[in-house]
């Protein structure tokens, strides 16, 4: 029996095939956005194999709070302490746009009309001061029910110290709602606004989310699949149930699963730093991995503006949940170049997705891409995924040709493209205290191969690993995921004794833990914002300290002498899984270029055309040169050259 993993990109989705025998193959079919399940459910039924389970990357929750068409935001009510029924509107003072005297905060998820005070008070300690009466939660209970609401958000102060009040009036909304949220149970950690902002974003998602994998469940019962779990945002994969009762941690499902696999494959290579990139159809992400860990934030705003890769706070929701640490840029494939009304040619950050995709595909696309400029430039050939897609150059160089000399446009759009996923790879790593010269690049996704060796140009990194399988390597990371839940606790009053109850709760919860990866978020005393640090065993706070004490100074250049403190605790139970084997590539003989074209570098050079499949390992490539296979094309340019690793992994050097 088969188990397959399922990426869903903007304009492809991924799968990848992992056989009894550790064996594995991809495929990939275009991307349906308004029903993503549709393509995901035509894929599998192309699979002609058993299939005992399905591993899936989505971005229904961040497709939903920016708007997707069909995918309408229900209406949700909120219940908090009396006094705090404006929190989510007054929020924090960050604005996107200091001088903008036309700037508008973010439409609030909850409208004032369904925010109900409820009169209850935990103190500060965790002592009830007036606890809540289920009587006047029912009378607003029954108001909202007769508003249309269909999910609940319950907030209260200082619930993640005493949730008794939370948990009682959970008691009486459950017999009126479906979907209720509670702030104790997704995210139990002090400040107001940002824990009731994770509350109502859960709300919001788990009417959507918990009918996309009923409908998703229905599908996969059909083709006579019963079991299917899912990608969270911290690069583990979690199960239904999970899913439906904190979708918030499924916002950075697809891209969680990049990091993962980088991180993965570099133990599997040996190569402790790398830096993950993953350039598809719509976007290029960066990753940070160190000692093959992915780098992880608790702190992230969706449906908010981006900024050359980093989100601008307060111009959308923040979400208080652990997530791999990643940067996107609107940079891929099918980005669309064009010119502004100043005549400068400009990048993105609108995508031709996957209808009606690059003019090259000719399913009817009118505006140029990055892809059309790498056809334009012999550096992509004529045939995608194996001879199953024809691409049309003559087409891309006429829709080039209308923004100027179509080579002229094509390298100035390329050489944009770079920069900008440039200033991502920054993102993760100069803006983290991290050299990018310390790191290699790995370079995945249908484009990223492509672009990865003038991207490690523009930053001085002098290596380059695409590994196997580029053009699906998230759908990759699925399977190369564990298993992995959390549960968190603020202000423990003794640190190994909180981690520990942490982690009976778990293992009481899951039967079955194969080990525990404990994080702590810690401050100065009197600091507004916290450093997430791992915890090693047992947990002691002069290892705290000498931990944090040296993350500081990575981070922020400088550390203070002033006494600690310990915030939030969080632990990750983690269940190990069957990992995919990597075929070996042979070890003997030379391999020939298939064939010749012509392509464009600082001239129009006559370039030799490998297939992946056939260069042994340790076999030398000299730039220029195109290595070619069914999801992706890598590009070796002049001074660079090119071998094979033992897993099947290309080396590039400059």
């Amino acid at each position: 029996m088969a188990i397959v993993a399922v990426d869903v990109g903007g304009t492809f989705t991924d799968f990848v095939v992992l056989r009894d025998d550790g064996t594995i193959y991809s495929i990939k079919v275009l991307s349906t956005p308004r029903s993503p399940e549709v393509a995901v459910l035509e894929g599998l039924r192309k699979i002609r194999e058993p299939i005992s389970e399905v591993l899936h990357a989505t971005t229904i929750g961040t497709n939903t709070l920016l708007g997707q068409v069909g995918l309408e935001i229900p209406r949700v009510a909120l219940f908090t302490t009396k006094g705090f029924r404006d929190i989510i509107e007054i929020g924090r003072q960050n604005r996107p746009r200091l001088y903008d005297l036309f700037f508008d905060k973010p439409r609030p998820l909850v409208p004032r009309e369904l925010r109900f005070e409820v009169d209850e008070r935990v103190m500060a300690d965790g002592t009830v001061a007036k606890s809540v009466d289920p009587r006047e939660v029912e009378e607003y209970a029954v108001r909202a029910k007769s508003m249309g609401v269909v999910s609940v958000a319950v907030s209260y102060l200082h619930s993640y110290i005493n949730p008794s009040n939370e948990e009682i009036t959970d008691g009486v909304l459950r017999r009126y709602f479906k979907y209720v949220s509670l702030s104790s149970r997704v995210a139990p950690e002090p400040r107001e606004y940002e824990r009731t902002s994770t509350t109502v974003v859960n709300a919001v998602l788990m009417p959507i989310v918990s009918e996309y994998i009923a409908r998703f469940s229905e599908g996969l019962k059909e083709l006579g699949i019963g079991r299917f779990y899912i990608m969270s945002s911290a690069g583990g994969l979690i199960d239904a149930n999970e899913a439906v009762e904190r979708p918030v941690q499924l916002i950075e499902s697809g891209p969680a699963a990049g990091a993962v696999a980088a991180a993965e494959f570099s133990k599997l290579i040996g190569v402790e730093n790398v830096i993950g990139f993953d350039m598809g159809g719509t976007t290029a992400k960066a990753s940070s991995i160190l000692k093959h860990e992915p780098e992880v934030t608790t702190e992230y705003e969706v449906g908010g503006e981006v900024h050359h890769g980093r989100l601008v706070k307060g111009s959308g929701y923040p979400v208080r949940f652990p997530f791999i640490d990643l940067a996107e840029v609107s940079s891929g494939g099918g980005t669309i170049i064009w010119r502004d009304d100043a005549g400068a040619l400009r990048v993105g950050p609108i995508s031709a997705g996957a209808d009606p995709g690059p003019i090259c595909y000719g399913r009817g696309g009118k505006e140029p891409t990055l892809t059309d400029a790498n056809v334009a430039l012999g550096r992509i050939g004529e045939y995608l995924l194996g001879g199953e897609m024809r691409l049309d150059r003559d087409a891309a160089v006429k829709g080039l040709s209308r923004l100027g000399d179509s080579i002229n446009v094509a390298l100035e759009a390329i050489r944009l493209a770079v920069v900008e996923m440039a200033r991502a790879v920054r993102l993760v790593t100069v803006e983290r205290g991290l050299d990018p010269r310390d790191f290699a690049l790995m370079a995945f996704g249908g484009a990223g191969p492509q672009f990865a060796p003038y991207i490690a140009e523009e930053l001085s990194i002098n290596s380059v690993i695409v590994p196997p399988e580029p053009g699906a390597f998230s759908a990759l990371g699925l399977l190369m995921a564990d298993e992995r839940f959390e549960a968190r606790s603020s202000f423990p009053k003794d640190l190994e004794d909180g981690f520990k109850r942490l982690e009976d709760e778990l293992l009481s919860r899951l039967g079955r833990v194969d080990y525990f990866l404990r994080y702590a978020d810690v401050r100065y005393v009197g600091q507004g914002w916290e450093l997430t640090i791992p915890i090693g065993r047992p947990a002691s706070m002069d290892d705290v300290e000498r931990v944090f004490n040296d993350r500081h100074y990575a981070t922020y250049g400088f550390r203070l002498n002033k006494p600690i403190e310990v915030v939030t605790i969080r632990v990750f139970a983690v269940i190990t899984r069957v990992k995919p084997r990597f075929r070996a590539p042979r070890a003997e003989g030379e391999a020939k270029p298939r064939s010749f074209r012509r392509v464009f570098f600082d001239d129009w050079v006559e370039t030799p055309i490998y297939w992946r499949e056939d260069i042994p390992m340790n076999q030398v490539i000299e730039g220029p040169a195109v290595i070619e296979e069914y999801g992706s094309t890598i590009l070796i340019p002049p001074r660079w050259r090119a071998t094979v690793g033992m897993y099947g992994e290309v080396r590039m050097t400059h």
